[in-house]
C-alpha cells in the first residue's frame, strides 16, 4: 500500500523534555485518556483512533538518533495541534473551563474570524501551541 493522503491515518507526536511534566497535563488537565506507565513513551485515545496523539521523550529520541540533546526555549512556532470541537458554544465553555486551571493562553480570549472559526491557544507545559476551536456556529 502506498501513502495516499485521505487513507492515511496521521499520528501527532510530541517531543518532550520532561514526561512527568507533560503527560499530566494532557491527561489531567486536557482529559485524553491513557495508560502511561511512567516510561518515555505515551499514547493518548483520541476521537481519531489510536496514535493519533502520543508523547516521547525528547532525550530518548535524540539518543535514537544519534544527535544530541537539545531542548527548545519559549513558544514552539514550528507547529500547532488543533482540537475540533463541534460548536463555538463549546469553545467558549472550555476556555471558560481551562482558565479556572490558570492555563496559559498565549493569543488571548476565544476569537471568530471571518473565515468561519472560532478558536484559542493554549501552551503546554512545553511551550507547544494547541489551537482549540470550531467551525460550527450552532
Amino acid at each position: 500500500m502506498t501513502v495516499l493522503g485521505k487513507e492515511a491515518r496521521v499520528g501527532a507526536c510530541l517531543l518532550a523534555g520532561s514526561m512527568e511534566t507533560m503527560v499530566p497535563f494532557y491527561r489531567d488537565i486536557l482529559g485524553f485518556q491513557t495508560q502511561w506507565d511512567g516510561g518515555d513513551f505515551a499514547e493518548f485515545r483520541t476521537a481519531s483512533g489510536e496514535l493519533s496523539l502520543f508523547i516521547y521523550s525528547r532525550r530518548a529520541f535524540a539518543q535514537s538518533l544519534g544527535e544530541p540533546y537539545a531542548p527548545p526555549k519559549g513558544l514552539n512556532q514550528t507547529f500547532e495541534i488543533a482540537l475540533w470541537l463541534p460548536r463555538f458554544a463549546d469553545v467558549d465553555a472550555e476556555y471558560a473551563r481551562l482558565s479556572a486551571l490558570n492555563v496559559s493562553f498565549p493569543l488571548g480570549t476565544p476569537t471568530t474570524y471571518p473565515f468561519g472559526i472560532r478558536n484559542f491557544y493554549v501552551a503546554d507545559p512545553e511551550g507547544n501551541l494547541l489551537e482549540i476551536g470550531s467551525t460550527g456556529k450552532a
